[in-house]
C-alpha cells in the first residue's frame, strides 16, 4: 500500500540555512532507494525556520530501509541544528 511520510523540523533561529541544506544533502542520499515515489523539501512561506518533507513511499518498510542510507554521524551532528525535537508520522489516503 502507498504511504506518504510527513517530516516536521525547526531549525534554531540561527541555523535555518545550515537545516535547509542538511536536509536537501538528506533527500539527495534517499531519492534514489528502491520504493521512493517521491521527495519534497517544503520551507514554512512565514517562518524559514520550520521546514517539511513530504515523501510517497511503497510502503512503511521501504521508508524504514531508507534511513540506512544516512551515516548516523551525520544525523547526530543534525541535532545541534534542531530548536525541537524532529516529528514525523505516516499517512495513507482517505477511501473515497
Amino acid at each position: 500500500m502507498e504511504i506518504t511520510r510527513i517530516n516536521e523540523f525547526q531549525a534554531k533561529p540561527d541555523q535555518a540555512a545550515a537545516l535547509r541544506d542538511f536536509l536537501r544533502s538528506v533527500i539527495a542520499r534517499i531519492i534514489d532507494a528502491p520504493g521512493c515515489r517521491s521527495c519534497e523539501l517544503l520551507v514554512q512561506h512565514d517562518d524559514p525556520t520550520r521546514l517539511a518533507i513530504i515523501e510517497t513511499w511503497d510502503s512503511v518498510e521501504a521508508h524504514q530501509a531508507s534511513v540506512s542510507r544516512i551515516p548516523p554521524g551525520l544525523l547526530q551532528q543534525a541535532q545541534t541544528l534542531f530548536a525541537v525535537p524532529a516529528r514525523g508520522a505516516y499517512y495513507h489516503r482517505v477511501s473515497e
